[in-house]
């Protein structure tokens, strides 16, 4: 992979130049509750609330203002699940440029929408972001459309760069930064731009489990496409890293480390709770490390929030498996005697344990329960494992048999 187009800091320092008045300088806000669980100051770099909801604007700009004048007349086309596909569509829209944009089926709506917006013609194709990224080829190949790559060229990557610069910029005495991690571009960019200045910065890249291409692929030493993939975070579920951005990946980042389905939902939580963020589950991967691992890494840490599109029903669900995941959610087997007041005798104490009642549910007919036994369903509110653990314990103290 010698002959790999590598991109410089002077290109980011030059791709900033080009961003000027178009993007903008995100916050950088510091964050109480992690620096309390982390022992050290932890800071939020906000590229939620950049232009168009995400990093993603930055690169596309970048690459596209840079067409020749041959080239703009064909348009440009481009793959994905939401994010880049606003950033192209924004940047083609500020050029006068024609964008088309393939996007995987199940795309968020409203990520769709956006992109709409801005200008471009979307055409759902496949399952996967690569399935997208074959049909924008083909497009390419038969239009002219110009393929405005979602993270594997030198100016996307010089682009998403300039978050690295503002990192430094806002937090100069940083040590370490979490970085959410699909094909690479946004880490590649922060890492190159990063250990430019501060080569004793310790820069990591935060994966969902489920789509996970980084580990092996840097194991193998060459990229190597997954064979299947399964997570909500649709921003950074790239099966396959690109070969730019792969190279600058191996030079420069330090670790790579995955996260669960239950951390991305807890991290997005946690946001809307303590920091007033809303973020999609791919932009709260770096907070998921931080919760996963609150003592691994060197103060001052700067997480960076990628994005913040998420389409409201998606909201909803991570939230209730984000509360299932923190213990919010408390599921309970109770039997009790089959008689007048029984229930009532029981919601009572469960109300005094301090939980709130969602949902119950009777059950007459089990092998398990007596002739003078009723089993219920019960689902709770808590406010959290210790206190769930306490509602148990009371019940069991009661003398009702409780399964969980």
């Amino acid at each position: 992979m010698s002959d790999v187009p590598t991109v410089t800091l002077a290109d980011i320092e030059a791709a900033r130049e080009v961003l000027r008045g178009v993007s903008i300088q995100t916050p950088m806000e510091e964050s109480r509750w992690l620096s309390a669980l982390a022992g050290g100051p932890v800071s939020l770099k906000c590229e939620n609330l950049q232009r168009t909801g995400s990093f993603k604007a930055r690169g596309a700009y970048v690459r596209i203002s840079r067409l020749s004048e041959e080239e703009r007349a064909h348009g440009v086309v481009a793959a994905s699940a939401g994010n880049h596909a606003q950033g192209v569509a924004l940047a083609a829209q500020l050029l006068g440029i024609k964008s088309t944009v393939f996007m995987p089926e199940g795309a968020p709506i409203p990520k769709e929408k956006a992109t709409r917006g801005y200008g471009a013609d979307v055409i759902f194709h496949g399952r996967y972001l690569e399935n997208a990224l074959e049909a924008a080829h083909a497009f390419a190949a038969e239009t002219g459309a110009v393929l405005i790559h979602p993270f594997d060229h030198t100016d996307i990557v010089a682009g998403q760069g300039t978050v690295g610069l503002e990192i430094l910029e806002q937090a100069p005495d940083v040590e370490t930064v979490l970085v959410p991690t699909g094909g690479g571009g946004l880490l590649a960019g922060i890492a190159i731009a990063v250990k430019a200045l501060r080569p004793d910065v310790r820069v990591v890249g935060v994966q969902a489990s489920g789509a996970a291409a980084w580990p092996g692929s840097l194991a193998e030493g060459h990229p190597v496409p997954l064979e299947t993939m399964t997570t909500m975070a649709d921003g950074i579920a790239v099966g396959r890293p690109g070969d730019i951005t792969f190279a600058a990946v191996r030079d420069h980042v330090d670790e790579i480390i995955t996260v669960s389905e239950d951390s991305l939902s807890r991290a997005l939580l946690a946001l809307l709770e303590r920091a007033k963020m809303v973020v999609e589950p791919a932009g709260a991967a770096a907070v998921a490390a931080m919760l996963d691992r609150p003592t691994e890494f060197r103060t001052p840490t700067v997480a960076l929030l990628s994005g913040g599109n998420i389409d409201p029903l998606l909201l909803g669900k991570v939230i209730r498996h984000g509360m299932a995941a923190a213990g919010r959610y408390l599921n309970l087997r109770i039997c009790i005697p089959d008689l007048p007041g029984g229930l009532a005798t029981l919601l009572t104490e469960v109300g005094k344990a301090g939980a709130n009642v969602l949902e119950v549910v009777h059950e007459r007919i089990s092998p398990s329960l007596h002739l003078d036994e009723v089993e219920v369903h019960l689902q709770l509110e808590t406010r959290g494992e210790p206190h769930a653990e306490q509602v148990t314990t009371r019940l069991r103290e009661c003398g009702y048999k409780v399964y969980l």
